[in-house]
């Protein structure tokens, strides 16, 4: 017994020695009573670790003090979103009736209205509506007006990562405040000396940054795949666009996530749609001029029509039968899911180890896991691929919460995350100078600086940085800014949908996805899709409740139905098609 313990004791101890010894500067060690800052987010352990460890150096460096980053990793943007709305809801409804206020049953619901304008009462004489106006407006202001962690607050300084979309409506929520006044952002942010732009406002269609929120880095989406298994599969090209994904040699092969949890996921089936809808619209005859000019015309209307006069009826038709066909094509690859995963950065590492053979990934996953995947011979055992024309260029933010208990640390992190110092943590290689010092974290820095310009200065310096980067970021098929020029995204054509996929992939693919791969199999099994016309009609056929389900009616289902009753019909309604698409295909009836 004493032996054991004497080898238990000599197993810790060696395995301590390399901490106990790891030199540490005096200066980033933190202490009680030192600077705290509270983050919550949807990044990755290997991102969390080396942003908070280089902030809270370069705190020391600059303000004399370390910090200690307390990082709340709850899940995904979907996770987050609802965390936050709940705790700020809970927070404020306890001050305003502490106040004396009576708050009403849908007060929440007031309070984060996106649409509200409390510059405008409703039109009439019904003394009950106004009443209610009057008071969202006191509740929605209230709330609106203040940023104080002592009046209310989340308990949590900054909203880091994710998507624009989940930002932008904390933003439009009330959730998040602007952290620099116009004209006080910091020299060397934004722009540089010369007044040349360090950071886009965005480019092509996509939002890269607001007065509310700032992208810290920038994503594509596509696909990843292990060369071994298509080996095995026989499959003679590897998959370089979203339609490749519905080959029948990938049933049972394709990592996917569950859109209601994942939002990268979700931004990746809006890419599929968001292609389907160009795709169709070039079809029609439609050029990128064209498209540019009718567009810009129905921003800028505001008639009482759908469409201004000089937009022709058959181009919305294309429109809308594109984004049909995307959420066919969407339909077809969950049909080869091998699952369905909460976790998006699960599919990488699946696909990397063989479990899967394909699946979507955003491209910092699809490259972080390319990494750890190499070999003894240094071959990738998987790729990541940005499908051709198939991906915008989105920006993934950081953005300062109302009533931040710790506003000064969290703006200062901000700073450091859009500085050049901060940007080099993104594709720095480990060990290299200001690089992290741990995990390659292979993902694209939002700064112009660090791609190929036509102003000198950036370019010199983008040069002086690609001798550190683990990707290529001098190269066409990386650069984020010439990826862009290659995808325009058109919010009005999928934008508005980004909710409604996430409920109407979950009920098609996942709530009934056991009776999709069995009516896929069985289709493919008697002769394919072109053998079976009217067994793919019926699995691709799309509900006609609450509403007949199109690109027009999509965005309202939410809005005017109640969830659980549309979803639990849209269920029913795929399970049912998708049962006597499997019967028909077989020739059971």
């Amino acid at each position: 017994m004493a032996r054991n313990i004497i080898i238990l004791i000599l197993a810790a101890t060696v395995v301590a020695l390399p901490f106990v010894f790891r030199h540490e500067p005096e200066s980033s060690r933190w202490v009680p009573g030192d600077p705290e800052l509270i983050i919550i987010s949807a990044h990755n352990e290997a991102i969390r670790y080396e942003f908070g460890r280089a902030f809270s150096a370069w705190h020391a460096e600059k303000f004399g003090t370390p910090v200690k980053v307390d990082w709340r990793a709850i899940g995904g943007t979907s996770e987050i979103m609802r965390y936050l709305a709940a705790e700020y809801v809970s927070a404020y409804r306890a001050w305003y009736r502490a106040e004396g206020n009576r708050w009403p049953s849908n007060g929440g619901v007031m309070m984060l209205d996106r649409r509200f304008n409390p510059d405008r009462p409703p039109e009439g004489e019904d003394p009950a509506g106004l009443a209610e106006w009057e008071t969202k407006k006191a509740i929605w202001t209230g709330f609106r007006d203040r940023d104080d962690p002592d009046i209310f607050s989340a308990k949590i300084d900054l909203f880091f990562g994710g998507g624009e979309y989940d930002h932008n409506k904390a933003a439009r929520q009330g959730l998040t405040v602007a952290p620099w006044a116009e004209g006080e952002i910091p020299a060397g942010l934004i722009a540089d000396e010369m007044g040349a732009e360090l950071i886009p406002s965005g480019l092509s269609g996509e939002i890269w940054r607001t007065p509310y929120l700032y992208g810290a880095a920038l994503s594509t989406f596509g696909i990843c795949y292990n060369h071994d298994r298509l080996e095995q599969l026989e499959v003679d090209h590897p998959p370089r666009q979203w339609r490749d994904l519905t080959n029948p040699a990938y049933i049972g092969q394709l990592g996917a996530a569950d859109p209601t949890k994942s939002g990268s996921i979700t931004k990746a089936f809006e890419m599929i749609i968001h292609q389907q809808c160009y795709e169709s619209i070039l079809a029609a005859g439609y050029d990128d001029e064209r498209i540019a000019e009718y567009e810009a015309a129905i921003r800028a209307y505001r008639g009482n029509g759908d469409l201004p006069g000089t937009v022709p009826p058959a181009y919305q038709e294309a429109l809308e039968e594109g984004w049909l066909e995307g959420v066919r094509l969407v339909q077809r690859i969950g049909a080869n899911a091998r699952y369905f995963t909460d976790s998006s950065s699960k599919i990488p590492i699946d696909v990397s180890m063989g479990d899967a053979a394909v699946g979507l990934a955003i491209d910092f996953y699809g490259r972080y896991q390319a990494e750890k995947s190499r070999g003894p011979d240094g071959r990738e055992r998987m790729q990541y691929v940005t499908p051709d024309g198939g991906s915008s260029v989105s920006a993934d933010p950081v953005s300062l919460l109302r009533g931040a208990p710790h506003r000064e640390i969290a703006i200062r992190f901000m700073h450091f995350v859009l500085s050049e110092e901060g940007q080099r943590l993104w594709n720095y290689r480990p060990g290299t100078p200001g690089g992290p010092v741990k995990f390659a974290l292979r993902r694209l820095p939002v700064r112009r600086d660090f791609y190929p310009s036509g102003d000198r200065a950036m370019n010199e310096t983008a040069i002086a940085h690609s001798a550190f980067t683990s990707d290529t970021l001098l190269d066409d098929d990386v650069n984020p800014y010439q990826l862009s020029e290659t995808f325009t995204y058109y919010s009005r054509w999928t934008g508005g949908h980004f909710n409604v996929h996430r409920d109407l992939i979950r009920a098609m693919c996942l709530d009934a996805g056991k009776e999709l791969r069995a009516a896929w199999r069985s289709i493919v099994e008697h002769g394919g899709p072109e053998e079976q016309a009217e067994a793919m009609r019926l699995l691709t056929k799309l509900p006609e409740v609450p509403v007949p389900l199109s690109w027009d009616t999509a965005p309202s289902i939410p809005k005017n139905h109640r969830r659980l009753d549309y979803m639990r019909e849209w269920t029913i309604f795929f399970r049912n098609n998708y049962r006597q698409a499997g019967r028909m295909a077989a020739g059971e009836g």
